[in-house]
């Protein structure tokens, strides 16, 4: 039996405002109304990002708990909430992992190169990872090319990474050139992967879908959303997330492929 895909959505990320997209959902309600629209199309997970009350990017636990809250309240009990912990040039690794720590979400993500910018760092991060591998909670590591990908391997190996509920996400085009990626951008990532672990693939611009479909033709989990792209295959703009989200399930299912529910995600993550 062929395992379905998880898709996940990334509604607003860090950067974008409503001048981007007049629907980019950006206060604790809109997200919430967002969400369901989005799990609606096949979503089993929600990557969070909240902003201060300027709008611009911010870590804050009790951000993170409302925004939780009003998710669970428009979409329900059962989609993954994962929150991040991206620094956007602000934050240090231990403001990042104190959030984490405040928090205790089901789920986060954190930057390779953030959390271990150096080997200074590796006792602490390997002492937070594995606080939170005990508690069940799942952790998405991000790996923004070949060279994280090995290094990521290798912490494995070291046992500063621990591999229980633990996960990847590839990112394709953040440092490409207009942050345009392609399908082949994926081939060095793989090539560089020798873990039995669960990854996923997020994709900056105008070829999201064909990046992401790519992954998950290959046996990867898929993240859409505004935070990487606005724009369909036919380039033109989104009406909103969950737009994005059925292109992806439309796109799988040519494969063979169906959309994981949240609880055969939770499955999959946790089977690490």
């Amino acid at each position: 039996m062929i395992a379905p895909t998880i898709i996940a959505v990334a509604p607003n990320g860090a950067r974008r405002t409503k001048a981007d997209h007049p629907r980019i959902p950006l206060t604790v309600a809109e997200i919430g109304i967002d969400a369901v629209r989005s799990v609606e199309a096949g979503a089993a997970m929600i990557h969070a990002h909240v902003r201060a009350a300027d709008g611009t990017h911010i870590l804050d636990a009790e951000l993170y708990r409302d925004v939780t809250k009003a998710i669970r309240a428009e979409a329900g009990p059962t989609p993954i909430i994962q929150i991040t912990t991206e620094a956007v040039g602000l934050y240090t690794p231990e403001q990042q992992m104190a959030v984490a720590d405040a928090v205790a979400p089901e789920a986060f993500s954190i930057a390779l190169r953030e959390l271990i910018p150096d080997a200074s760092y590796e006792t602490a991060a390997a002492a937070f990872l594995a606080r939170h591998a005990q508690s069940g909670c799942l952790v998405q590591h991000i790996l923004y090319d070949a060279v994280d990908v090995q290094r990521f391997v290798g912490l494995v190996g070291k046992g500063v990474i621990p591999t229980a509920c633990a996960s990847v996400l590839f990112v394709l085009g953040r440092y490409t050139a207009g942050q345009q990626s392609a399908p082949a951008d994926l081939l060095p990532f793989l090539d560089a992967w020798s873990l039995p672990l669960p990854w996923a693939v997020c994709a900056f611009g105008l070829r999201e879908t064909a990046c992401v479909v790519t992954a998950a033709a290959l046996g990867g989990h898929v993240r859409v959303g505004f935070e990487n792209n606005l724009h369909l295959p036919d380039r033109t703009v989104a009406e909103d997330n969950a737009a994005l989200v059925r292109q992806v399930a439309a796109g799988a299912a040519a494969l063979g492929l169906r959309p994981a529910t949240p609880d055969e995600a939770r499955a999959m993550f946790r089977a690490s």
